[in-house]
């Protein structure tokens, strides 16, 4: 287990981290969402005791990671795939890692047969790509079969196939029991392979609960309605009108209702004897509650979107905007 209590982390005025209170469970993939600048990688770093909270503390198990004895076999990390020597090949990155404490040989063989590099083993890894340093990282957390496992953007540079592997890997270490937390821009993989989240902002915390209650906060969520009788329609429209509901009219026969239940406009349009030949919930995608719920904490917007256009001719002004 990873506890955080009122972790914070400042750099002289700016507030990196602010007053993290976290619990992040065995047996569970958690996810760690936030958009760039928002604190993810120095809170990975503050576990990992990589960087000093300037105030509260990050435990592992109970303990700090300094106070472990053989960190390794407590907790592996990937927080920089390229944090290796360059001339060393990949097995004898790991072996150094294992001397290091007490793991024996055998072990940096099973890992690389685990990530798919026993053919390339003897390689420099400064030769490596993304996608195969990104393995030889993943290798290096699993070294010393720990019961807690941290993943900064575990899927970079990896091919599709490699994306799905790494999906599986995070799915069965959760369900051996150990701790995984996983951090990543990829939405759509994310509501593939996490269990819980946990979305920050500015460093400070905007969600701590599973996928399924992340999606369901979010104002794109709705109920979809349609029936045959359009004058119905009308009346049911008035009546949720009545509630203050949000109301799309995609037809004169279907709505999207935004604020209420499938349970509560069944017994409405029951009530009116209003005959339905749909009524659903139509969710929003993990990415669309996502960018919902962090629009204020984006700290790098775009002022307006990028254009293909006709490169100006020779002799001719181009505007530069300031």
């Amino acid at each position: 287990m990873i506890t955080l209590r009122g972790v914070t982390k400042r750099y002289d005025t700016a507030v990196a981290v602010d007053h993290l209170d976290l619990e992040i469970a065995s047996g569970k993939v958690t996810g760690f969402l936030g958009p760039n600048g928002a604190g993810k990688s120095t809170t990975m770093r503050m576990i990992m005791g990589l960087d000093r909270p300037t105030a509260g503390e990050a435990l592992i198990n109970g303990k700090r990671y300094a106070d472990l004895t053989h960190p390794l076999r407590e907790v592996g990390a990937l927080l920089e795939a390229k944090a290796l020597h360059p001339g060393r090949s990949a097995y004898s990155h790991l072996l150094a890692m294992a001397r290091s404490n007490g793991i024996p040989r055998k072990r940096v063989e099973e890992v690389l047969e685990t990530v798919g590099l026993e053919k390339v083993a003897k390689k420099k890894a400064g030769s490596f790509s993304l996608g195969m340093g990104q393995r030889l990282g993943i290798a290096s957390a699993l070294l010393g079969d720990p019961q807690t496992l941290l993943f900064d953007e575990p899927v970079n540079g990896l091919d599709p196939d490699g994306v799905r592997w790494v999906r599986e890997l995070m799915r069965s270490l959760a369900e051996e029991g150990r701790t995984v937390f996983v951090s990543s821009h990829l939405m759509s993989e994310m509501q593939l392979t996490a269990d819980h989240l946990v979305v920050i902002g500015k460093g400070k915390l905007l969600a701590n609960d599973t996928i399924d209650q992340v999606i369901a906060r979010s104002s794109l969520t709705a109920v979809r309605v349609r029936t045959p009788d359009s004058r119905g329609m009308d009346d049911l429209v008035a009546r949720l009108d009545e509630l203050s509901l949000e109301i799309q009219r995609d037809s004169e026969h279907e709505i999207l209702v935004s604020g209420s239940s499938v349970e509560a406009i069944g017994d409405i349009a029951f009530q009116m004897n209003l005959r339905l030949h749909e009524l659903r919930v139509v969710e929003a995608s993990l990415e669309q509650a996502y960018m919902e719920m962090t629009a204020s904490s984006i700290e790098y917007k775009s002022s307006k979107p990028v254009t293909a256009g006709v490169a100006p001719q020779q002799g001719q002004q181009q505007e530069v905007e300031a």
